[in-house]
């Protein structure tokens, strides 16, 4: 094989490696590569490097090919574009007059790590008033339930072996909690109403829903399920809305997109970053799996990935500052009806369909 042909066999792989993922289908095979846009823009960046070195000015299928290459760097770019410090961020930055702050730390933290000192002093360093870890058992629950619980006097425990345990813990008082199995009796989701220093009331959400992977689930069904029914619940409730955890996808996916536009909840990384959570253990396949989405009532004040607490995960550390008053002016435009019907889509249940109001 000949230079040129092994660039040109490098540059097809980047064309189909961009063009899987858009096709209209929830395999495990085709969902997985929604995962590593970044990874694939570099990748497509490269190809077009390097077959620039073999370019035939005389050729016009060279020409051809590279029109191809340079359609599909920037589709990968835009796809990523609004995750990075060139784009408008979404949230505005807290205000100096702000006083009510929720602190959130949120953590995938590995159910088979045995670091429970790690985790609890990364807790205690950040000393938040939020805090969501999931994959936790009854091992993690007896390691850090006593601890946890004498500082966070709130809490929903649901430890499990199938590592979609959850517990929540919060300094803020928590009523109205409850558990719910909304689309698997393996898969926990939590709610709670948190009540703010001030007498606001803030409705909690939090889920971790089943990856696309053969171990777990071979389409991304019940993990979209789950994330269009937490959509319509928090677009449904007057109170304003924060909405966390590990949602196994990334934030450009499409399912992603078409929960951020149905639920009309804002994300705190537009405009600052990927923070990428998983895989802790690489540098190079990373993305961000782990969520917080707000409703307009919140500003940052500042947000980050923390360092290793022995997980494959880092943990999500938050500071939203609360500020209605100014809500009008980070307030989304409301879904369409074709996202709608596409998010009704993936109910699949008609007892479960949602309308535009």
């Amino acid at each position: 094989m000949t230079l040129k042909k092994g660039l040109q066999l490098f540059g097809l792989l980047t064309v189909l490696f961009t063009l899987i993922p858009i096709a209209a289908a929830d395999n495990w095979w085709i969902r997985i590569f929604d995962f590593p846009h970044a990874q694939l823009t570099g990748l497509t960046l490269m190809a077009i490097g390097t077959f620039l070195v073999k370019f035939d000015l005389r050729n016009w299928r060279d020409y051809a090919f590279i029109t191809v290459l340079i359609a599909c760097f920037v589709y990968q770019f835009v796809k990523i574009y609004p995750y990075t410090p060139l784009a408008n961020v979404e949230i505005a930055d807290s205000s100096s007059a702000a006083q009510d702050e929720i602190r959130v730390f949120t953590a995938n933290v590995y159910q088979q790590n045995t670091a429970h000192d790690k985790v609890l002093t990364a807790i205690k360093n950040e000393a938040p008033h939020l805090i969501l870890l999931m994959e936790t058992n009854q091992k993690w629950y007896n390691a850090v339930h006593p601890t946890l619980s004498k500082t966070y006097p709130y809490f929903i425990t649901e430890p499990l072996e199938n590592t979609y345990g959850m517990l929540l813990y919060s300094s803020i008082p928590l009523e109205d909690t409850a558990i719910r199995y909304q689309v698997s009796d393996r898969i926990p989701s939590m709610k709670a109403m948190a009540t703010l220093e001030n007498g606001a009331q803030v409705q909690l959400l939090a889920i971790h829903p089943t990856p696309p992977m053969p171990q777990h689930k071979a389409s991304s069904s019940d993990r979209d399920k789950e994330m269009m029914l937490t959509a319509f619940e928090a677009q449904n409730t007057d109170k304003p809305v924060i909405v966390l955890g590990d949602f196994n996808d990334v934030a450009w996916s499409s399912t992603t997109s078409l929960f951020r536009s149905v639920s009309r909840l804002l994300d705190p990384r537009v405009g600052r970053g990927f923070y990428n959570t998983f895989n802790a253990n690489s540098w190079l396949m990373r993305w961000p799996l782990d969520h917080l989405f707000v409703s307009p009532h919140f500003r940052l004040k500042k947000i980050g990935a923390g360092t290793s607490i022995g997980s494959d995960h880092f943990p999500v550390i938050a500071t939203l500052s609360f500020e209605p008053e100014a809500k009008e002016k980070q307030k989304p435009a409301p879904p369409t009806q074709d996202e709608i019907d596409r998010a009704n889509a993936q109910l699949g249940d008609q007892s479960m369909q949602f309308t535009l109001e």
